[in-house]
């Protein structure tokens, strides 16, 4: 499984970093929702690509 990290997730939307961590434990705390075990700082790659309507090619565009 694999993650973004709150740099990656600054760079894929244009945010602070306090607003890419309050980000990323809004879709953490869905996921905690559903009975998932999340890890504090990340977020599923697959998951926020999910939340946000990205394709991998929108990604790699914003991370470079």
């Amino acid at each position: 499984m694999s993650y973004y990290t709150v740099k990656e997730v600054q760079k894929i939307l244009g945010i602070s970093s306090s607003k890419a961590y309050q980000v990323i434990r809004q879709l953490n705390g869905e996921l905690k929702a559903k009975g998932f075990i999340t890890i504090a700082g990340k977020v599923s790659k697959k998951f926020f690509n999910e939340r946000y309507y990205a394709s991998d090619d929108d990604i790699k565009q914003a991370i470079g």
